[in-house]
């Protein structure tokens, strides 16, 4: 049972010498100014103590009424006072709902907004990005690729880039096309082990990779492509953002060329060897985030978060179509 002393109810801020209680000032709520978390707390306080009060004043038989509910043979005596919980809530809420929000809870969700929109519009532009890297092994023909989709020339160097060949362009088998056409940004990267690194200034911005390979020379440089190919696939930045990756088996015009399923499941076997060979090391010497394949499977492309497809070219003879359709597929005209 809940009670109090008997006392009378004060004026505001002054002192009931006769029932020996100080009874402090209530202030007003609807004109309490602070922010929302204190303005809430303040109210059920002030609403509270002047239940409390009032309730001072009535007195039930054999206990004093604090306008808590009170059972008494199964008979509810409030002291004339309805459940004060229940109150506090109902008048904080119309309290609430007769104030608007502050000014300054206006500006957080006018920022809130601002942010959440900027966010969205950075999405949108990643994925309507309109960069395609060109990577590879050193000579695999990774320049000629570039020249012929810039301007159908057949470009024939033979000297290992040391600098990204870079361009805007429309593809030049769509020059004749009428119709706006969008541009396609290709980077081609060199391929020799110590620049490789320059290829991830441009994976944050890639649409697609396009990883060549060099289909007459491809036994004796399996194992570099493989391992090349193997931290590319295993990138954070590549796993995390699904960069689609073709592999472009180039020179298939000449005869001793390999076909692409022969070098698509060499690459799939030598992968395999290295990811066992990869995990077997300490965490601390492993330099890649993300693992390849399913755990007790043999390694397929299959396996990979993000797609990974395999097709044929000849840059010499200007037999681009299937490359030119992966740029197309995600750098829509």
């Amino acid at each position: 049972m809940w009670g109090f002393r008997k006392s009378g109810l004060g004026k505001s801020g002054r002192e009931d010498r006769k029932n020996n209680i100080s009874i402090p000032p209530v202030p007003e709520t609807d004109q309490v100014s602070l922010d929302p978390p204190a303005v809430e707390f303040s109210r059920l306080t002030c609403n509270f103590l002047k239940l409390i009060y009032a309730a001072n004043l009535q007195q039930k038989q054999g206990f004093y009424g604090v306008g808590f509910v009170n059972w008494r043979d199964g008979q509810r005596e409030g002291g004339g006072i309805e459940d004060p919980i229940a109150a506090v809530v109902e008048r904080s809420a119309r309290i609430r709902s007769e104030n608007p929000a502050p000014a300054a809870l206006r500006r957080n969700r006018v920022v809130l907004f601002t942010v959440l929109f900027f966010l969205i519009i950075r999405l949108f532009k990643r994925r309507s990005s309109n960069t395609i890297l060109l990577t590879g092994l050193s000579g695999s023909g990774k320049t000629v690729l570039f020249y012929q989709l810039r301007d159908g020339s057949s470009h024939q160097g033979t000297v290992t880039s040391m600098e990204p060949n870079e361009g805007t362009f429309v593809l030049h088998s769509e020059t004749s096309k009428k119709g706006k056409i969008k541009p396609v940004h290709i980077v081609d990267v060199p391929g020799h082990s110590r620049l490789r690194s320059k290829l991830d200034e441009f994976l944050s911005q890639a649409a697609g990779i396009v990883f060549v390979v060099d289909a007459v020379e491809f036994l004796p440089n399996v194992r570099a492509a493989s391992e090349y190919l193997y931290d590319i696939l295993t990138k954070a930045s590549v796993v995390k953002k699904k960069i689609p990756l073709l592999i472009l088996c180039n020179k298939v015009d000449k005869v001793t060329a390999h076909t692409k399923d022969f070098i698509r499941r060499q690459l799939e076997k030598e992968i395999d060897k290295l990811r066992a060979s990869r995990t077997a090391l300490s965490s601390a010497d492993i330099t890649n985030e993300f693992s390849l394949g399913v755990p007790g499977e043999a390694f397929a492309f299959s396996q990979c978060q993000n797609k990974v497809t395999v097709a044929e070219a000849s840059g010499l003879t200007s037999d681009i179509s299937q490359l030119e359709q992966f740029i197309r597929e995600y750098v829509k005209a």
